[in-house]
């Protein structure tokens, strides 16, 4: 049911409420102090920062379940002239080649139930290469979508991920999460 009413947004003619068309400063940031890489971005919806890593340099993947977000990823890239790739697929059963030096998600593990976050990890551990970057930006519990706490970012990815940075979202309760892969 989730799957269905996160594609019916992409049919409406206006923009989804989380699709900004905006690369978020932290990632500018990101961007501008690391170099160029391979990317992985988690529920790329229509590609918005997925062109904006590979118009600066980084080959780039974006993976979202929504097809109609994915034609319009693509369609953006054509625009921008640049190369990407994407990738209609679940997150929680990852199936993109890695490795990869950074993987983020503005966004999307935080609408996931608990239940699909194991798959989410242990993908995501298969494809960030060691010493690589995860960035993700996640809502707290309460607000519109099942939210994550310090603690469930921690337990979540313990397995392969150290949290190394954690800072205070703006507005809503909701954080920007570094991880390292070991």
């Amino acid at each position: 049911m989730r799957r269905l009413w996160f594609s019916l947004w992409y049919w409406l003619p206006r923009r989804p409420p989380w699709d900004t068309g905006v690369t978020p400063p932290e990632l500018v940031r990101f961007v501008e102090s690391h170099p160029a890489g391979r990317a992985l971005d988690l529920g790329c919806g229509t590609g918005t920062n997925v062109v904006y890593l590979a118009r600066h340099g980084w080959s780039a993947v974006g993976v979202d379940f929504a097809g109609r977000a994915i034609a319009k990823a693509r369609r953006r890239a054509r625009e921008a002239g640049v190369t990407c790739t994407f990738v209609v697929g679940d997150v929680t059963r990852l199936a993109v080649p890695g490795p990869f030096d950074l993987a983020l998600d503005i966004g999307c593990l935080h609408s996931i139930p608990p239940s699909g976050r194991p798959g989410y990890a242990t993908g995501l551990s298969r494809v960030v290469r060691p010493g690589g970057t995860y960035w993700l930006y996640a809502f707290a519990p309460g607000g519109p979508a099942y939210g994550l706490t310090r603690e469930d970012v921690r337990d979540t990815f313990a397995a392969a991920f150290d949290v190394v940075r954690v800072e205070e979202g703006k507005g809503r309760p909701s954080a920007w999460y570094t991880l390292a892969r070991r």
